[in-house]
């Protein structure tokens, strides 16, 4: 019989993620828990930041008490009572995730202390930029590219370096070559989540939220801030194909980082291209209709989805097959010159 903190975990992670409960189950079993456990944390994260009616103070609040939970079961109680108390997580499943982060809190202090290390360092750096960017939201995007990087970074590049330091635990080869599995590491993290800007920026803007950067659309004549029916305007279509491009490129660096992992680490090779695959496929439907107005135009079917599965299971144990995957994966998609693309990281670790 299961523990009851990994039933916990596992009763919960499908109803807050269909994506990540077909993939965690794909890797090695000694990970499956903490990285399990990181999602959640993630998750309860986002709740305190997707809650737009929340005064920036009191998200601060919350943020510092689930950070206190990491070491305290009474903090725990705490921020679970206090963010159900302020009504704004109506949600039932997300609801249910914060009732239940005591027991979340209970499971990750039940994990090996390198994993705890890696989750904390994780969540510490997650809660305390998006405490950060909570006083940049607005509906008309963030000022320059730079920032959209540093949002990437405390968004998902954050969890990408975690991911690398618990694939490390367990396999020497990526522990020897820890640093360059890092760099690339932080590229992935950018892909996924400009993926994520792209897909959800009008349900975002309708919560009064942008992510776009608006240099890039500037460039292009546009201005977020007076253009009504972004959608309509060509230089806005140009701008996020411009941005479907960058997320491309970044997502070629995740691939170098799936290839990278040995051919006998079938688990963690899946576990990442099937994410590389749905985020290329979802760029495609982007770059082809670069004036959809909702997500669910772009989003991918569940006949693309087994379809990325099946071609990626077969082709995981071959880096040849993998390679010859991922060129059809991004087939059509617009590319952008090196020199156009920034930095990573910021020297402030991606906090601004």
């Amino acid at each position: 019989m299961k523990p009851a903190s990994l039933a916990l975990q596992d009763r919960l992670l499908p109803g807050v993620s269909r994506t990540f409960a077909l993939t965690i189950p794909q890797l090695p079993a000694l990970l499956r828990p903490a990285i399990t456990n990181a999602y959640l944390l993630c998750r309860i994260a986002d709740t305190v930041e997707d809650s737009t009616a929340m005064a920036p103070e009191d998200k601060d609040a919350h943020y510092r008490c689930l950070l206190e939970g990491l070491s305290d079961t009474s903090a725990a109680r705490r921020f679970s009572e206090a963010l159900l108390d302020t009504g704004l997580v109506q949600d039932p499943l997300e609801r249910e995730l914060i009732v239940q982060t005591p027991g979340v809190l209970r499971a990750f202090g039940e994990l090996p202390s390198e994993q705890q290390a890696a989750l904390s360092d994780c969540i510490t750096t997650m809660c305390h930029g998006m405490a950060n960017f909570e006083r940049l939201k607005n509906p008309y995007g963030l000022e320059d590219s730079a920032c959209l990087r540093d949002y990437c970074y405390v968004a998902a590049g954050c969890v990408g370096e975690m991911l690398t330091r618990l694939f490390a635990s367990i396999n020497p080869h990526i522990r020897t070559q820890r640093e360059e599995f890092q760099r690339l590491s932080l590229a992935f993290g950018q892909g996924l989540q400009m993926t994520n800007i792209l897909k959800d920026v009008w349900e975002d803007r309708q919560r009064g939220i942008c992510w776009l950067p608006r240099d890039v659309f500037e460039a292009r004549g546009v201005d977020l801030k007076r253009t009504h029916n972004w959608q309509d305007h060509p230089g806005y279509r140009d701008g996020i194909r411009f941005l479907v491009a960058v997320a491309h490129h970044h997502l070629r660096l995740a691939q170098d980082y799936t290839l990278r992992i040995p051919t006998a680490e079938v688990g963690i090779r899946r576990f990442c291209s099937w994410s590389i695959g749905m985020a290329l496929s979802t760029l495609r439907n982007i770059a082809d209709n670069p004036g959809y107005t909702a997500s669910e135009q772009v989003k991918i079917s569940r006949r693309r989805l087994r379809l990325i599965v099946a071609t990626n299971n077969l082709s995981v144990g071959s880096d040849t097959l993998l390679r010859g995957v991922f060129r059809l994966s991004a087939y059509r998609l617009p590319s952008v010159p090196k020199q156009e693309i920034g930095p990573l990281k910021s020297e402030s670790g991606g906090r601004r």
